[in-house]
């Protein structure tokens, strides 16, 4: 799969920014994982844009955008995307890094934030305790030391499966569409180039001073580190909930597109029903 012919460009301060904008409505922001790119989310483009404006980036590195060429931040990216295109505030929508995202913007952009719905992430600083979690990170830099840039991506692969499956287990068609969006942004990069990512501070230390809602869907075969970070965040927050795709793992999107559609669409309605009793 090449890039979406309609993907559009901002010139950010440093290098193109590129994104998916679709349909009319109500803002929704859907925020990608690590190492994937905006066509993760290609199931519920069509129908979230039936009845939302639906604005899809790559994050910087990643598929279409360019790579860093100095220290930056993916929640300055994505609030600097927003204020270009004059929108907001938006729902967003973030899986594993994406969801991580859309909590540091809560925190350090919350002008720009509605709501948020998290899948296989807490805040952007992860905590991995299970054996099974801990091995498969162990896999991916034993891979990256070797320079094994095809181990690497079979040791990422296996959170596809998460640890109560294996791949073959899987729909073959998501994992095919997982391994080439990430051997896609893994191409972009070598193995000498500097991580210029700043973390966000203190993020589960201010995760209860966010107000909006959130919303949590857990895969429900993930690890156990990626099903205890959502439901984690969604206790210390004020106003948060939970809900579960059985039968995923960390990409429950796209392996249940209609069980996840269905959750997320009535969180939807109760925050634009909100929005509208508000004023």
């Amino acid at each position: 799969m090449t890039a979406t012919p309609d993907l559009l460009s901002y010139e950010a301060e440093d290098g193109l920014l590129r994104y998916r904008d679709a349909g009319a409505g109500p803002l929704l922001v859907l925020l990608h994982a690590g190492f994937l790119d905006h066509g993760m989310w290609d199931d519920q483009v069509p129908v979230l844009a039936r009845r939302h404006r639906v604005v899809v980036p790559d994050a910087r590195g990643h598929g279409a955008s360019s790579n860093a060429g100095g220290p930056f931040r993916h929640t300055d990216d994505l609030a600097a995307l927003l204020r270009h295109l004059d929108a907001g505030p938006a729902i967003l929508v973030g899986v594993s890094m994406g969801a991580a995202t859309a909590v540091d913007t809560a925190l350090e952009h919350p002008d720009l934030v509605r709501a948020l719905v998290v899948s296989g992430a807490g805040t952007s600083e992860p905590e991995f305790q299970d054996p099974w979690s801990k091995g498969v990170l162990a896999d991916q830099v034993r891979a990256l030391a070797a320079g094994d840039v095809e181990g690497w991506i079979d040791a990422s692969m296996l959170f596809v499966a998460g640890p109560h499956r294996t791949l073959g287990d899987v729909d073959p068609t998501v994992v095919r569409r997982l391994r080439e969006m990430t051997a896609r942004t893994v191409a972009k990069h070598t193995g000498d180039e500097p991580d210029w990512r700043v973390p966000v501070p203190d993020t589960w230390a201010r995760a209860g001073r966010i107000t909006i809602p959130v919303l949590a869907i857990i895969g429900g075969i993930d690890s156990d580190d990626h099903i205890g970070m959502p439901q984690r965040l969604v206790r210390t927050v004020a106003d948060g909930r939970a809900a579960t795709v059985e039968g995923a793992a960390h990409y429950p999107n796209m392996e249940r597109p209609e069980a996840f559609d269905e959750i997320l669409g009535g969180f939807l309605e109760s925050v634009i029903a909100r929005g509208s009793e508000g004023g």
